[in-house]
């Protein structure tokens, strides 16, 4: 009995060291840089930023317009971009294939002020992240244009699949929802990572991590950082990237892994709740998901052979950083 209870004090010491790591990592990084994005949205710093990237947008067959959408996405979260897209007239005249092509850039494309930041603390170069974010973003967009254009498919006129409540921007609304945001990381956090333990202790973490191998071998991501790409893919990089900087760190994993998982995880993260919102603007299913999917695994398999063909002071100049 004693020996249980020694056991038991044990795993809760270092779960709650865990937590307190992942917590502080992630909190140190996003608290100053919400602080900052809410200054510049509030100088008019989004709005200029959308009307900058109007023009990319006819590039995937979209108005000027949806250059707020992506803007307040890029330099926030998904969420800010639907607030914004739904209160503009013209997204009452897209159809179904330009709501998906636009979803789909929104999805690769978010939260990068966080998001890069994670990235990069991880140990991955910020102008790897940003291009691989962006230029990918913006390259799957094109392909899911030509594609719908060409197909002719899902031509049909868009219909939301919901209408939100009006939202309280004053200050203090601003500042109930960054706390609300940030308890519910930390929530998720705490069950995350007593799961992640429990399964490791069960041998469960090792299971999976061999069901996994022929496809993570196909990406170049090492056995290391199997439950941790898992988690970014189904609840976000945020989490994902925060269990990673925290293994990183300790050099449990390779900076070769770290790049892998994050390059992967910077396409295909949070395939569950972010899909869904998407969704709701009314976009496909075959375009937000399934070529999302596809898509990812192709670059990323393409981007790490030729990583590993790279020197190593390559490597370290342009893709990861010590």
């Amino acid at each position: 009995m004693g020996l249980l209870m020694l056991h038991f004090r044990q795993f809760f010491l270092e779960l709650g060291k865990d937590i307190y790591t992942v917590s502080l990592s992630l909190f140190r990084l996003m608290i100053p840089v919400i602080i900052v994005v809410k200054i510049l949205e509030e100088l008019g710093g989004v709005a200029l930023l959308g009307v900058a990237i109007g023009p990319l947008m006819n590039l995937i067959g979209l108005p000027d317009s949806m250059g707020l959408v992506w803007a307040a996405t890029l330099t926030t979260n998904i969420y800010a971009g639907m607030l914004v897209f739904f209160n503009l007239p013209d997204q009452q005249s897209l159809s179904v294939a330009q709501v998906t092509v636009l979803g789909g850039l929104l999805l690769m494309a978010h939260g990068l002020p966080i998001e890069a930041r994670i990235a990069q603390k991880a140990g991955v170069r910020l102008r790897a992240t940003l291009l691989l974010r962006i230029g990918g973003g913006l390259l799957f967009a094109w392909l899911l244009h030509q594609i719908y254009s060409t197909t002719d498919t899902l031509q049909q006129p868009n219909q939301l699949l919901w209408q939100p409540d009006p939202v309280d921007t004053s200050l203090s609304g601003w500042l109930v929802a960054q706390l609300e945001s940030l308890v519910m990381i930390q929530l998720v956090i705490i069950v995350l990572l007593t799961g992640l333990k429990i399964l490791k202790l069960l041998g469960i973490e090792k299971l999976m991590a061999w069901l996994l191998q022929p496809l993570l071998k196909v990406l170049g991501i090492g056995r290391e950082a199997t439950s941790i790409t898992i988690i970014g893919v189904t609840l976000g990089l945020a989490f994902g990237g925060g269990l990673l900087i925290k293994e990183a760190q300790a050099g449990h994993i390779s900076k070769r892994d770290v790049f892998a998982a994050m390059a992967f995880l910077g396409l295909c993260h949070s395939l569950i709740e972010d899909t869904l919102l998407v969704m709701l603007l009314g976009a496909d299913l075959s375009g937000i998901l399934w070529m999302r999917l596809a898509y990812s695994l192709v670059v990323v398999a393409i981007l790490n052979r030729w990583m590993d063909r790279r020197s190593s002071d390559f490597q370290q100049r342009y893709l990861v950083r010590s």
